[in-house]
């Protein structure tokens, strides 16, 4: 099947980036190359280096790139700096991370990201390491439960873990369906009637703890910010209020100078702001891209501008 996969907010991202034709990029999820390609159609002397740890991205993004001054690296952009080392890169001029699901490991059910299908459950972005059916048939229910609280932002969390744990000493969880199914049961039936889409939080929260992406995103983001050359932008577009406020926030202390306490009446630690937030409130899409693209809907992006 081949690898679909609508940029979000790509407008938006390019003129973020403020392209410099000679300049050093670095596009941190490749997918299915659509930010890539078009960050590479404006390089002249520059060049792009795309990343991604999908094995689908790759070969996608390899054959899509084609004959644009880019290169493309099988690696979770966590590990950026050794990623860009291997190709003798140690300066970018600017980076850009989307961090949503790609509609390809949405859409083939195989990949085991959806609860809309019956497939097998799986969820690795790499397509390597244990798979969420290891995850759920080995985690304690305290781990459950604390992983779809944290991920999740799942309010019936200790319920649903409980169901998983009771479920799985019947049957091993070895589908999607199987797992859709044990936590739309272990809900209230006001919240079933609610939500039509009941597992969303759950099945987030179980893929965050699989691909173990907070850890890389918070990994990343320092990994990618030490590449900038002074000049260089940073943009990362979000899809949950999680991942949101890790970079908010980094964003945030980036471009804070002083960190002295707030009581002190003068600054006394001398500190200097490494960034400048570009964007005060993140950039979300219009109303036509919201119609074009539904998955749109939650993107939203910031920008950063090393100092």
């Amino acid at each position: 099947m081949e690898f679909n996969h609508v940029s979000v907010l790509l407008e938006e991202c390019i003129q973020g980036l403020s392209i410099d034709p000679n300049g050093i990029y670095l596009d941190g999820t490749a997918g299915g190359a659509g930010h890539s390609s078009e960050i590479a159609k404006r390089l002249t002397g520059g060049h792009l280096y795309a990343l991604d740890q999908d094995p689908d991205a790759i070969l996608t993004a390899t054959e899509r790139l084609q004959g644009l001054p880019a290169t493309v690296i099988q690696s979770n952009f966590s590990n950026a700096g050794a990623a860009l080392a291997t190709q003798g890169v140690t300066g970018i001029q600017g980076a850009l991370l989307d961090l949503g699901v790609s509609s390809h490991q949405l859409d083939v059910a195989e990949r085991g990201f959806s609860y809309r299908a019956d497939a097998p459950l799986d969820m690795r972005m790499s397509q390597s390491g244990p798979t969420a059916a290891d995850l759920v048939n080995t985690a304690s229910r305290e781990e459950l439960a604390k992983i779809l609280r944290e991920y999740g932002e799942e309010p019936n969390a200790w319920s649903i873990a409980g169901k998983i744990v009771f479920q799985r000493e019947k049957q091993p969880f070895e589908t999607t369906g199987q797992l859709a199914d044990t936590i739309a049961a272990a809900l209230p039936a006001a919240v079933r009637r609610k939500d039509k889409n009941p597992a969303r939080r759950s099945f987030q929260a179980i893929r965050i703890a699989v691909n173990g992406e907070l850890d890389a995103l918070s990994q990343g983001l320092d990994e990618i910010f030490d590449l900038l050359t002074p000049g260089g932008r940073f943009c990362i577009i979000t899809f949950h209020s999680l991942e949101d406020r890790v970079v908010k926030q980094r964003f945030r202390q980036w471009a804070t100078a002083c960190t002295c306490p707030p009581e002190l009446p003068v600054c006394v630690c001398g500190g200097k702001a490494k960034a400048k937030l570009i964007t005060r409130k993140p950039i979300e899409a219009s109303a036509e891209e919201l119609e074009l693209n539904r998955r749109s809907r939650s993107a939203k992006l910031r920008i950063v501008e090393k100092l």
